[in-house]
């Protein structure tokens, strides 16, 4: 085997790494494209239902702690942890808190919505995106 081979089989590698990885973000776009429109769908369902909006409170990191935020929606999850905003925002409702967070509020940043919530977590529990808000239109006002 001589030199040049050695360089054009890195470079295929690299080229095969960067495919993969441009087909994995490719993959995950499309999952969060389709995912918004659930969220959209769920906030134009639970408006046409009526179902009264709150508002929106974060937890600390370390699971102590309330933090008021500017946000009004919907809980989505029995944890109240996950959440839409009335503008079709998914929203994690976990911040670092702090004494800052305490007397100002706290800020959670939409994320982009997962097609599975809870995949990949420590306890095994997963439920598809649509069926978690699905459960929720069904309880009305109360959280699932």
């Amino acid at each position: 085997m001589n030199v040049g081979d050695g360089l054009e089989w890195r470079e295929r590698q690299r080229r095969a790494v960067r495919a993969h990885a441009a087909a994995d973000e490719r993959r995950r776009a499309a999952e969060h494209a389709e995912a918004a429109e659930l969220v959209a769908w769920f906030v134009a369902e639970a408006t046409r239902r009526g179902l009264p909006t709150e508002r929106l409170t974060a937890r600390g990191l370390d699971g102590r702690g309330s933090y008021r935020t500017g946000l009004r929606g919907w809980y989505v999850d029995r944890a109240r942890t996950r959440a839409v905003d009335v503008d079709g925002r998914f929203h994690l409702l976990t911040v670092a808190g702090g004494p800052r967070a305490l007397l100002f509020g706290a800020q959670p940043q939409p994320s982009p919505p997962p097609l599975v919530v809870g995949a990949g977590g420590r306890d095994g529990e997963s439920l598809p995106l649509r069926t978690l808000l699905e459960r929720r239109l069904e309880t009305g006002g109360a959280t699932p």
